[in-house]
């Protein structure tokens, strides 16, 4: 962990540069909201968070007008993937099968924690430039900011969250029956 922290460090004073000090500051609170939408884990969404920002910094070709978009997709690929992993993992725990001791909770507490375990395994099934799409929507940003982050026109942006929404829907009911 050490090492890990130091290389960040090591990379962080060689950026030097005003232009990721001001990305970074602009950016860093809202990009880690988007991952923790996903994750739902303030502490592994600022890990992912960082990460893109990294990462953005390594690929010169995603810096110059497009970083704001390349870093918001980033982040929800990297969400996407991190919630992946979460599921590979629980799937592999039930198999060996872990048990985990669950605190009691009241039930409608467990109901809501249920669905939205619900929508997110939903989410990791779907279509990744559909789950980018609502998730994206889903924290409050424009049709613009949304074209921008997924490289389309955002003439077409309603009509694909729209369709992104049927898909969650149509998805959401195979696994889950209608509700």
């Amino acid at each position: 962990m050490h090492a890990q922290s130091d290389a960040i460090a090591a990379e962080a004073t060689q950026v030097g540069t005003a232009d990721f000090d001001t990305v970074f500051l602009a950016h860093y609170s809202r990009v880690a909201r988007v991952v923790g939408r996903v994750v739902r884990d303030r502490g592994r969404a600022e890990e992912i968070a960082v990460d893109v920002f990294l990462k953005w910094r390594r690929h010169h070709e995603a810096q110059g007008e497009h970083a704001v978009g390349w870093l918001y997709r980033t982040a929800v690929r990297m969400g996407l993937d991190e919630l992946r992993r979460q599921a590979r993992r629980a799937r592999f725990e039930r198999l060996i099968g872990a048990v985990r001791a669950v605190p009691p909770t009241p039930e409608d507490v467990r109901t809501v924690r249920d669905e939205q375990q619900r929508v997110r395994t939903v989410l990791a099934g779907m279509r990744r430039r559909d789950a980018s799409l609502l998730l994206l929507r889903g924290d409050g940003q424009s049709y613009e900011e949304v074209a921008a982050a997924l490289g389309l026109k955002s003439t077409s942006v309603g009509t694909l969250i729209s369709r992104a929404q049927r898909a969650f829907r149509t998805e959401y009911e195979r696994r889950y029956g209608s509700h």
